[in-house]
């Protein structure tokens, strides 16, 4: 049941939710998995919505599809600085590509968009970007967390925990 050998990668910027990053990373670790925050590369440390520090294992361009099973994009503000970086852009799609789970929470449903992998998919997402989703060409469900093949969507902290059980799940725990 648990995720020994399993790799996962936690995307990370400034003003990221601290739930919707801490208690995936937390989690996935307890699960056994080997847990990494990946950056930008615009700063080695980034702060929370709230104050809370996070610092980086690597940046974006540093690391590849390949050392991956999973990504998980946390919420906040911090997707939209993260869409902003194409070497975020390629990981994400190329994780997707290679059917690797790739896990968005909150407004993080901005990064697919820019990684164009939405098309077509299921998805959920905080309320206020609904429509970002919808003309990405994705099919909104209002639901806790919906899955569509490696995709894994959630709307909000409240959520953490049906996103993270639906992850590990899919990582074979």
């Amino acid at each position: 049941m648990g995720l020994e050998g399993k790799r996962v990668a936690i995307l990370a910027e400034d003003n990221y939710q601290d739930l919707e990053l801490w208690y995936p990373l937390l989690r996935m670790r307890e699960a056994g998995a080997e847990v990494k925050v990946i950056g930008t590369g615009s700063a080695e440390t980034y702060t929370s919505k709230y104050g809370y520090p996070v610092t980086v294992d690597a940046t974006a361009d540093q690391v590849t599809a390949a050392d991956f099973d999973a990504i998980i994009i946390p919420g906040g503000y911090a997707p939209d600085r993260l869409r902003r970086y194409p070497a975020v852009l390629k990981l994400v799609r190329e994780l997707f590509e290679q059917g690797k789970v790739v896990a968005a929470i909150c407004h993080a449903g901005w990064v697919p968009i820019s990684a164009g992998i939405l098309k077509g998919k299921k998805a959920t997402c905080f309320s206020s970007i609904k429509d970002d989703l919808i003309n990405a060409g994705a099919l909104y469900l209002d639901q806790e967390v919906v899955q569509d093949g490696n995709l894994i969507t959630s709307r909000m902290p409240d959520d953490l925990p049906a996103f993270c059980r639906t992850i590990i799940a899919a990582l074979g725990g």
